[in-house]
């Protein structure tokens, strides 16, 4: 195993860059097959979400795999490499698969502990095995990964040690008040009907608006998204909650509207620049007059706007008008930067460390069964060539004689073999281990282009993988 990551996220750049890093999904895979072109890589995957972007591959050399990967981050991002080199960081081998174990339980995020980045890593994994890229040993990890984030988040109150993204942004926007009484009887605009901005409006109508409106570039993925939410019996959704569906184009209108904004559409530009939102405020009493004639002074109060999104949705302008405040995604990271260590993060990080051990035993156990496979073949073809031999010299053995010689000499070859095989995958899931593959090779004088073919045969088993770990 030569796995090596690098990439950059939240803890190591400012989010001016990370905005200009971000990919879309067809950027994304665009790398892969790029990354897999490059000589170093044989496997590749990458985890992209909105405070991160970070490049996985199994590479033949570290320093030339390094050059490489970050000269593709470079190319494909638009970020120049002198620019974006200070920012990145590089995980190798065990490292690397303890920082993807971090980041599963979320120990790695902005607010520690949020459970999004287990489905970002899904669709990680996905991506690479849509595109072919992911082998055995990114499959392995990736759906490792998925195991160890659940096992944190059962087996530890790491959900507690740290809010999810959207919880902690409406906190900031309630400004010390309680969100449940703060968001009561308010109107909400979401914009976007993905995992956060779904998220997003169920949080919000659990805390008590009266009404959210989902704007979305596929509006009838907003009006799933409305369904949803006013079903019979939707969990904490008090009664009167409506909720609609609209055109990307009404937004303008909505925003006049809205006391709650939240937006995280993935989109690579501004959706709410600082003139639309400026033009809101002046026709907000007018527009929510004109829904209600009882309305009180709509021009007073206070437009909140949450922007989830990484390159953000929100001219980051919007926060110098009168009558708006706005939460993103760097002051959430400025707020949360020297939040508290909860108890339960400190059996994660147990619980990580002992998953990497687990995970690296496995690997370099793994690692030798090509070299086992091949000697047992031949064992096997030795056998077979002894017996042919055998034919020719006692060519009156009848069939008993001969299935009774045979079977012996295979059991005397299986029990020869049994000890040595048992013991050097015990051995070799040891650090270091990895160096009794090839004493076995040499001991044995195996053909290398045997081995060879067997590890070929286990890859493309794992590329082809199509098994999925539900998020």
């Amino acid at each position: 195993m030569s796995l090596l990551v690098v990439g950059l996220s939240h803890r190591s750049a400012p989010v001016s860059v990370l905005e200009r890093a971000a990919l879309a999904r067809e950027a994304q895979a665009k790398l892969l097959h790029d990354t897999l072109a490059a000589e170093p890589a044989t496997e590749a995957a990458v985890l992209a979400t909105c405070n991160r972007i970070e490049l996985y591959a199994d590479v033949d050399k570290f320093h030339a795999g390094v050059a490489e990967l970050s000269t593709l981050l470079a190319r494909h991002t638009g970020v120049g490499l002198d620019e974006l080199t200070p920012y990145l960081y590089v995980h190798y081998e065990d490292r690397a698969v303890h920082h993807l174990f971090s980041v599963a339980c979320g120990l790695d995020s902005m607010v520690v502990g949020e459970g999004q980045i287990l489905g970002q890593i899904k669709d990680a994994l996905a991506l690479g095995q849509e595109q072919h890229t992911a082998g055995r040993l990114l499959n392995d990890l990736f759906q490792q990964a998925l195991r160890v984030g659940k096992r944190a988040h059962s087996e530890t109150g790491i959900d507690k040690a740290g809010q999810s993204l959207v919880t902690f942004g409406l906190e900031r926007l309630a400004a010390g008040a309680v969100v449940a009484e703060w968001a009561v009887g308010k109107r909400a605009l979401v914009i976007g009907a993905g995992s956060m901005s779904s998220l997003a409006a169920a949080t919000l109508a659990r805390a008590g608006v009266a009404h959210v409106a989902i704007a979305n570039r596929t509006v009838e993925r907003a009006r799933r998204l409305a369904q949803i939410l006013t079903e019979p019996g939707a969990a904490g959704v008090a009664d009167g909650f409506t909720a609609s569906a609209v055109e990307m184009a009404a937004v303008p209108g909505e925003l006049a509207l809205a006391d709650i904004v939240v937006s995280c559409t993935g989109a690579m530009g501004v959706v709410l620049t600082v003139e639309t939102v400026q033009a809101a405020l002046a026709s907000r009493e007018d527009a929510l007059c004109a829904v209600d004639p009882a309305c009180a002074d709509a021009a007073g109060t206070v437009l909140a706007l949450l922007d989830l999104a990484m390159p953000r949705d929100i001219d980051a302008a919007a926060h110098r008008l009168d009558g708006v405040r706005l939460v993103d995604i760097e002051s959430l990271a400025e707020a949360s930067a020297d939040a508290p260590m909860a108890a339960d993060v400190d059996r994660v990080r147990a619980i990580v460390s002992d998953e990497v051990a687990a995970f690296g035993a496995a690997q370099r156990a793994a690692h030798i069964t090509p070299t086992v496979v091949a000697l047992r073949t031949m064992a096997a073809d030795v056998v077979a060539s002894e017996i042919a031999r055998l034919d020719g010299r006692l060519p009156d053995l009848d069939d008993k004689q001969r299935a009774e010689i045979t079977q012996t000499v295979r059991r005397v070859v299986d029990k020869l073999l049994h000890a040595p095989t048992v013991r050097v995958k015990e051995l070799a899931s040891t650090p270091g281990g990895a160096g009794y593959a090839d004493a076995l090779r040499e001991l044995f004088d195996l053909d290398p282009q045997a081995v060879a073919a067997v590890s070929r045969a286990d890859s493309r088993a794992g590329t082809h993988n199509t098994a999925r770990e539900p998020a």
